[in-house]
């Protein structure tokens, strides 16, 4: 064959190959693109089902995430109080229901108390997600489970247990359905960092630090105890018990009855729920009295061996004080508080003027809101404009409505030193408690009205509240309420507080009924014939476990009082 010929051939095969070439290149281009398509439509399926999967989903992680957890709460003693346990919670996808009717019926039947109609409305709906029902039983969950319905899941949840139920409530307070704080402590918590911790996703059981609290399980109960038997045996609406150390301002207990069970869901308007040691006001009757003889002596214009006039009812304008015990006679410092005289009680008060009254209570923060760790707490109810009958009055305790946890703290000052320290329900040593109190009366006047309290429990008033061995001293208060403008004779707020021992005071307590009635045989219902027997009762239980030892051999009030002058 010539070279020509040879050539020919040689283009002739390349030509063939680069059509070859380019028809493989075609093909495989076509298969590319055809791979491409399908990979798309996976791709935009895929994305469809991820967007409806995914806000599902977020929706789902974001319901969880409310309902976080929550650090356990511990007694003064290490016992559990309040903690989480974790729940299954019911939750449908509406989207993947495929026969609303059949799992409509075939829920109802695992959980009847559903209302159908919201049930069905809330399958039929175009949500992604939708809770049915929070907090079921295993067993339920195990019923649901069972049925194989599509779009039907369960997440975990934790929910707030209390083992004591009613024990502690008011002061625990409350959770909601979401597990987040809504009264009480549990409230506190919250805004201490817990909700922002539940936001940024950090809060888990693993890593939230325990709250150990001042209050005693032993004590809270021993005085719910003793309080639920008062109020029965006196048949008052309500009543209220406070125990306080007051050294370091911890509160041991708090008792407000009736209570309610802080596991069971209950309404905002619930009066269970309403914490009258905190929230309620009220004028504190001859409680105020100690406030009104610390002021006396304190200032230095008054002795306990000074004398009042209270031979004749205190005429002041279209006023007229009475004395409930009248003696009749000019009365000295002690035998005015012992004998709870009004008269005598405004009489020193008017003796000091209206100004020095008013900075008083000022200086022991009666005239102002009280701050604990408890949201929950109600200004007092202070007379505007303060003119002398208002001090003639609040001399003995009406005109001035305040917390009973004002109260204590204001008593505390007066028998601890004079430091006004503020109550709280957390742990605290007196160091610490006593760095931010300032003094409020002197030593001299502290140790005079640990005097007129003890001898309140000797000769006074007092005198049922007295428990061998234990020193105690007290106050007690009863005040006319107030009905529509004008006070009622047959209804009352009758009040104790005592201290023990009363030579080197512990502890404070408080004992309140709410329109308490007379008994059979008594010739009244007021404070000395209800709330005093009731706090004695309860400082006899409450003492020993407190590490209070009884004595023997205790010396007389007045003895009492002479060893401390002889100190001095």
């Amino acid at each position: 064959m010539s070279f020509l010929a040879r050539l020919g051939s040689a283009m002739s095969h390349l030509s063939l190959r680069k059509q070859g070439s380019g028809v493989a290149r075609t093909r495989i281009g076509l298969l590319l693109l055809a791979f491409a398509c399908v990979y798309m439509v996976i791709a935009g399926r895929l994305v469809y089902l991820g967007f409806a999967t995914e806000s599902a989903s977020q929706k789902a992680r974001a319901a969880e995430a409310v309902a976080q957890a929550r650090p356990d709460v511990y007694d003064r003693k290490g016992r559990l109080i309040a903690t989480d346990v974790r729940t299954p919670s019911l939750f449908a996808e509406p989207q993947r229901i495929i026969d609303v009717d059949e799992a409509t019926d075939l829920l109802l039947k695992t959980l009847p108390d559903l209302d159908r109609g919201e049930l069905s409305a809330r399958l039929r709906s175009k949500r992604y997600f939708a809770w049915l029902r929070r907090e079921i039983t295993p067993e339920q969950q195990r019923a649901i489970y069972r049925l194989g319905l599509p779009g039907i899941g369960f997440l975990k949840e934790y929910k707030r247990v209390y083992p004591n139920n009613q024990l502690a409530a008011h002061v625990l307070g409350q959770v909601n359905v979401d597990n987040q704080g809504i009264l009480g402590l549990e409230k506190w918590i919250d805004t201490r960092g817990l909700g922002a911790l539940h936001q940024a996703g950090f809060a888990t059981n693993h890593n939230l630090q325990p709250v150990e609290i001042a209050l005693d399980l032993d004590v809270q109960q021993a005085v719910r105890d003793e309080l639920l038997a008062g109020k029965a045996r006196f048949k008052a609406q309500a009543a209220n018990a406070l125990v306080v150390d007051v050294n370091t301002g911890e509160i041991v207990s708090m008792v407000s009855l009736p209570d309610f069970d802080p596991n069971k869901p209950s309404s905002p308007k619930d009066p269970a729920r309403f914490n009258r040691l905190m929230t309620g006001v009220f004028e504190m009757g001859s409680t105020f009295k100690a406030l009104t003889m610390a002021m006396a002596l304190d200032s230095g214009k008054v002795t306990l061996a000074s004398r009042f006039d209270a031979t004749h009812p205190l005429k002041y304008g279209r006023h007229t004080i009475h004395d409930f015990h009248a003696q009749r006679r000019v009365l000295t410092v002690p035998e005015i508080f012992t004998y709870s005289s009004n008269i005598g009680s405004a009489r020193i008060a008017l003796s000091l003027g209206v100004d020095e009254h008013k900075a008083f209570l000022k200086k022991m923060g009666l005239l102002d809101r009280l701050r604990t760790e408890l949201p929950e707490s109600a200004m007092p109810l202070v007379p505007n404009p303060w003119k002398e009958i208002n001090t003639v009055t609040i001399a003995f305790g009406h005109g001035l409505s305040v917390t009973p946890l004002q109260a204590v703290a204001a008593t505390a000052a007066l028998i601890n030193g004079g430091y006004l320290i503020q109550p709280t329900f957390l742990r605290r040593t007196e160091a610490e408690a006593k760095a931010n109190a300032p003094q409020v009366v002197k030593r001299s006047t502290s140790d005079m009205m640990r005097y007129l309290m003890r001898l309140n429990a000797e000769v006074g008033s007092a005198r049922r509240a007295e428990v061998e061995g234990y020193f105690v001293g007290g106050k007690t208060g009863t005040s006319e309420k107030v009905e529509r403008g004008r006070y009622s004779k047959n209804k009352l707020l009758t009040s104790f507080m005592g201290v023990f021992p009363s030579d080197k005071p512990r502890y404070l307590v408080l004992v309140m009924l709410d329109e308490p009635k007379r008994e059979e045989g008594a010739a009244a219902a007021t404070a000395g014939l209800n709330a005093a027997p009731i706090a004695g009762k309860i400082i006899a239980r409450i003492a020993p476990l407190l590490g209070v030892e009884p004595r023997i051999n205790l010396p007389t009030a007045q003895s009492m009082l002479q060893l401390r002058n002889a100190a001095n």
